[in-house]
């Protein structure tokens, strides 16, 4: 059983509020726009993070994460990137890469609109934790939180933090 904590577009801020929920995780996942190295340093001081960079991270950051991470985690397949579109109208970027070989979970981020949904065509769970920095048109900083045990996404929790 790992305990996932997943956000995304932190451009740059990080405060003891996403802290907090980095300690219940086992692992912490950052679906890009991170903003500064100071935000994964801080989480990765607590936790193991994966990461991708989006369209908003510098050549720095672009070292230190790839544009998409494709691993297993137990049982699960997951695919990580920063702008991915949503079921069925993937970006064409990701498209072939999960028509050819669907994950069972997809992540994005990029849109600062909170959004799991199936896609019931290639059975693939796709989810886009929203924003948890305050740069950005969103109005409620959130992410995703969720336990995977074997093969099995469960529990699944949105995390309010509160206005941007």
């Amino acid at each position: 059983m790992t305990k996932i904590l997943l956000l995304s577009d932190t451009h740059s801020y990080i405060d003891n509020a996403i802290l907090k929920h980095v300690g219940w995780a086992d692992e912490v996942w950052h679906a890009g726009d991170i903003g500064s190295l100071k935000v994964t340093d801080a989480i990765s001081k607590l936790k193991p993070l994966k990461g991708v960079y989006g369209n908003i991270d510098d050549h720095i950051i672009q070292k230190e994460f790839p544009e998409n991470n494709r691993f297993f985690c137990e049982g699960v397949d997951v695919l990580i990137t920063h702008i991915g579109g949503y079921p069925p109208k993937y970006n064409i970027r990701t498209r072939d890469i999960i028509k050819e070989n669907p994950p069972k979970l997809f992540i994005c981020g990029h849109s600062h609109i909170l959004k799991v949904m199936m896609d019931k065509k290639l059975g693939v769970l796709h989810m886009n934790p929203g924003a948890c920095g305050k740069h950005g048109f969103h109005q409620v900083r959130t992410m995703l939180r969720f336990i995977i045990d074997g093969d099995n996404i469960k529990d699944l929790e949105v995390i309010e933090l509160g206005k941007r």
